[in-house]
């Protein structure tokens, strides 16, 4: 069938002024979740298993000082990333799995018996599961007695057919081995300050290590498990990936300047993440688009940015911090007996109870599949800013049911780019039926990969009810309505100017509650209730940044114009003014307090239980004139006072 582009995008000669109505937008702060949504592959992952291989040779145990001049150690910096990151990864994923490595150790624990390789654990969990507060606490304070229990040794030495980087990936590789790479994202974070682990053997030894290592690294990374390194620099001594990890981690030669920064930068990013809830590419359903009469394609849904909200609530048992399982239970309410059998929906119908099964009762609420019906073209310019009243859900094609579904999808997205239309389509079912715009995207890259991925931003339009006219107030005397003046104007924009914010993006500022919702929890599940970790509010004002001195005379500049030179002296003055009333009134209100208080025997009514039957006013009285909180209930009045007498 032969489609005419430029007549199926033309638009018929309608203003298009009247074709949406304005609405006023509702703008809130929130905590936004990062869901990833790079088409690279349509398998997308919805867990993920991580295996942090830790070096515990005794190179990793010569202190140095960091930039703030304290002495530590390499070991420490790893296990203090393990841990943070540990921290952030139950607030961000916590369905996913960890374990905890180390090689070239004295001791060695792991299910093969392989020599200098430690799997680190708690008890109640396995050697790969989800991490644990007890997990994080152990592994936090594991330096103070590593060498006593684990102990540092350096596995590959001369004449030795030892390796325990060889041991270490086939152990990291047999706790990867549950879960499919269709749904699992299986990953080896590998920390170590030694660039050339083979470097003190020679000849043949060092070429058969070396080649052995490789192998069984490739063959964990032809199972679908990636290795990723966090080389870590000696002091005077930068880490060289050439020597051994750039072919094990398969860097081709202009790759290998760029992965040293990228490295540090990742480490640094393991210290410092902010705790919130990250979803990964998942769809959210499956849609069919009816394009025209007998055309139709399969797509997938997905969601991009949702506001981040704290988790349910877990109720635990106050003993053992177990989660509790709650049950519910019906009891017949003719003869109080408990009720073991399902309970039976009916509806009476002509004095007949007609009786529905739940998968019944589903099927009859179930109107129609949702569809996604496409109406018409409309031009770019008629879809404003504050017609997207909800977040917008992405759409990409999907081939699985319905073939071609991606090169009819294309070729309508192409049309719709390159002739400047966004599609008006019909979303949902005959119990909520909703109109949409559907908004074509192009593919954005830059030097470290995808940006934003190729396809269409279905954005949900308003209905009649959502539209809130603007209603001007104006005055009917012309004379009367102030105007800004030249210099005003002039002096307002200098002042924007100065204080505009360069690339600005919501997703830059953090929910402050949110973040100190998160650091409780994490100081309670830690035991870390003595001292709770200070959160950075981000959306308080830039204190540093407004005392410029091109900020300060711009914002002098607008007070003079729009309040005159002598505004900060009249609004001192009016300052004072209105102090110096409030204490006035405040202490009136303590004289009379006083006054009335002196009326009543407070000791005597206390010791015979009257305070209770005196008003709360009454209460008041003795309350305010000695300086103590008036706020409350009747009850926490009483009860301040006898405090207050030593009752």
């Amino acid at each position: 069938m032969d489609i005419d582009a430029e007549n199926l995008f033309r638009d018929d000669d309608e203003d298009p002024e009247n074709e949406f109505y304005e609405v006023i937008p509702v703008l809130c702060s929130v905590e936004l979740a990062v869901v990833l949504v790079l088409f690279s592959s349509e398998k997308e992952a919805t867990k993920e298993f991580v295996v942090y291989l830790v070096d515990a040779a005794p190179s990793m145990f010569v202190p140095f000082r960091d930039e703030n001049g304290t002495n530590i150690t390499h070991f420490q910096v790893a296990l203090n990333c393990i841990s943070m990151s540990l921290k952030t990864l139950i607030v961000n994923r916590d369905y996913d799995e960890v374990a905890v490595c180390f090689f070239n150790t004295r001791e060695k624990k792991n299910l093969q018996d392989l020599g200098g390789v430690f799997v680190f654990n708690v008890l109640e969990r396995d050697d790969l599961d989800r991490p644990t507060a007890r997990l994080i606490n152990e592994l936090s304070h594991i330096n103070e007695s590593f060498m006593k229990s684990i102990g540092s040794r350096s596995g590959i030495v001369s004449g030795a057919r030892e390796n325990p980087l060889y041991n270490a990936i086939w152990v990291a590789q047999a706790l990867l081995r549950k879960g499919s790479v269709k749904n699992v994202d299986k990953r080896i974070l590998l920390f170590t300050n030694e660039d050339d682990p083979f470097g003190c053997l020679q000849g043949a030894i060092k070429s058969d290590m070396k080649r052995t290592t490789l192998q069984r690294a490739k063959d964990a990374q032809d199972l679908g498990i990636s290795i990723e390194l966090l080389p870590m620099n000696r002091p005077g001594e930068e880490f060289n990936v050439s020597k051994f990890y750039a072919e094990l981690l398969g860097l081709e030669d202009d790759q290998i300047a760029e992965f040293m920064p990228s490295a540090v930068e990742k480490l640094e990013d393991m210290t410092d993440q902010l705790r919130r809830r990250i979803y990964k590419k998942r769809k959210v359903r499956r849609i069919r688009f009816i394009i025209a009469n007998g055309v139709s394609i399969e797509l997938n849904t997905y969601a991009l940015i949702r506001p981040a909200i704290p988790g349910t609530i877990t109720w635990l048992d106050s003993v053992t911090s177990l989660p509790l399982k709650s049950e519910r239970s019906f009891i017949c309410a003719d003869t109080g007996a408990l009720l073991v059998e399902p309970m039976q929906r009916f509806f009476p119908y002509k004095n007949e109870n007609i009786k529905f099964t739940v998968d019944e009762l589903s099927e009859v609420k179930r109107l129609s599949a949702p569809v996604l019906r496409l109406l018409g073209f409309k031009p770019l310019d008629c879809l404003k800013d504050y017609h997207n009243l909800r977040p917008s859900t992405f759409l990409y094609p999907n081939d699985e049911e319905i073939i071609g579904s991606t090169c009819v999808f294309v070729a309508l997205h192409r049309a719709m780019i390159r002739l400047g239309r966004y599609a008006v389509a019909f979303y949902g079912n005959l119990s909520h039926p909703q109109l949409v715009a559907l908004l074509a995207q192009n593919e954005v890259t830059s030097p470290g990969g995808q940006v934003e991925p190729p396809g269409m931003h279905m954005i949900y339009l308003p209905f009649s009810d959502d539209i809130r006219h603007v209603e001007e107030l104006q005055m009917d005397d012309e004379d009367n309505i102030p105007h800004a003046t030249d210099d005003q104007v002039k002096s307002a924009t200098s002042l924007l100017k100065r204080v505009d914010l360069r690339d600005f993006s919501v997703c830059q500022f953090a929910n402050p509650a949110l973040q100190r919702h998160y650091a409780i929890l994490q100081a309670l599940a830690l035991g870390e209730d003595e001292e709770l970790p200070d959160v950075k509010d981000e959306t308080m004002p830039d204190e540093e940044g407004m005392s410029k001195p091109g900020i300060v005379s711009a914002l002098d500049a607008f007070k003079v114009s729009v309040y005159g030179e002598n505004h900060d002296l009249e609004e001192a003055t009016a300052g004072k003014s209105s102090t110096s009333e409030a204490s006035k009134k405040r202490k009136a209100i303590a004289e009379t307090a006083a006054k009335e208080s002196s009326n009543y025997d407070w000791p005597v009514l206390a010791d015979s239980g009257k305070l209770k039957d005196l008003t709360v006013s009454e209460l008041k009285y003795y309350l305010t004139a000695h300086n103590l909180p008036v706020a409350g209930k009747k009850e926490a009045l009483v009860s301040r006072i006898l405090t207050h007498l030593g009752k």
